[in-house]
């Protein structure tokens, strides 16, 4: 059985191996932010991996920008111009006339736009994010035709529940900061964060170390972890401190869901073991689950509703007025440039 002991040091080992590119394999250099900071690039490969190097000298950073960008060998379409802000780069690549003419599916646009928009694998922090689509957890049998097994994609995952919502309009219309610090929030927690994204890939490496060293160096209580899909996403709409989404791997890695590594979750206050990830009925294995999944997110359904998601996330739902209506605002700390992190 795996030892919390010895998972760091395979990190370790893991971060310090050395390793090479060739240049010609550069598809694309993005700016990143690393820890808050715009004090990182992500290069991209032929071959779809990524590599995100931090470089907290910005003139450093540039100059490596700038570099890679006019060197010979770099894929010739490839210019500095493609590091650009992300709405100019959007429209630069044409992603959203792709997706609407059939070009590109569902989970590959939505992986381009968490791209465009920043987020990474490399930075927990800013992890892609996906939605939950289907709603049933309970049913033997799932009909991917039926409008009535999928999410309401127009609402945020916090705005679901009537009643839950009614709680949330009541706090943020009565909030009120003195200092004026402090802006109205329908929601302390959000949709994505790294402890969400360890707590869902809490079985495989490195996530697990992750949680470890988020939980001061043991695994959370059994309670609190990812045991159940369906109590998942019943917490996801009910409770008033959970509000995450999911995360890609839930639409490709079957393994995500199985303790391979024989990890010792520990045992709930009702006598049940942690082990691998309990599915809902009508998936019987993890294969199956993620195939569903990823059916009902490619499904006429979620294609002809996932743009009103989208404009939540990645969109003019964001902040301001139409946050608002919505019920779409978030703890301020949560927003970029809330807090100057360099003074």
């Amino acid at each position: 059985m795996a030892s919390t002991e010895d998972m760091p040091r395979a990190i370790y080992a893991e971060l310090n191996r050395d390793v090479s590119w060739l240049l010609s394999d550069i598809q694309q250099v993005h700016f990143r932010r690393y820890m808050m900071r715009g004090s990182a690039v992500e290069i991209f490969f032929r071959d779809r991996t990524s590599v995100l190097l931090n470089v907290p000298n910005k003139k450093a950073l540039m100059q490596l920008a700038w570099k890679l960008t006019s060197l010979p060998a770099v894929n010739a379409r490839l210019a500095l111009s493609d590091i650009r802000p992300p709405t100019a780069l959007l429209r630069r690549l044409g992603l959203t006339e792709r997706w609407q003419r059939g070009e590109l599916s569902n989970f590959d646009y939505l992986m381009a736009l968490n791209t465009v928009a920043g987020r990474s694998y490399h930075d927990l922090s800013q992890y892609p994010v996906f939605p939950w689509v289907i709603r049933d957890y309970t049913s033997k049998w799932l009909d991917l035709r039926d409008p009535k097994i999928y999410r309401d994609l127009s609402r945020p995952i916090g705005a679901l529940s009537e009643k839950r919502l009614r709680h949330f309009i009541e706090r943020y219309e009565s909030f009120d900061d003195p200092t004026g610090r402090i802006k109205k929030f329908h929601y302390g927690t959000h949709y994505s964060s790294a402890a969400s994204v360890a707590y869902y890939l809490l079985r495989i490496e490195p996530f697990a170390s992750v949680h470890i060293s988020l939980q001061s160096g043991k695994f959370d209580h059994a309670d609190r972890q990812f045991h159940s899909i369906a109590e998942t996403w019943s917490s996801c709409v009910t409770s008033s401190g959970d509000v995450k989404e999911l995360i890609p791997e839930f639409f490709y890695l079957p393994e995500f869901l199985v303790n391979h590594n024989e990890l010792d979750l520990g045992q709930k206050q009702d006598g049940t073991r942690l082990g691998d990830v309990q599915l809902p009925p009508w998936a019987s294995t993890p294969e199956e689950f993620i195939r569903i999944n990823r059916q009902a997110l490619e499904s006429e359904q979620v294609s002809a509703n996932l743009h009103k998601w989208i404009d939540l996330i990645f969109g003019y739902k964001q902040r301001g007025t139409e946050a608002v209506k919505a019920h779409n605002v978030f703890y301020y700390l949560t927003y970029e440039g809330a807090v100057n992190i360099e003074a």
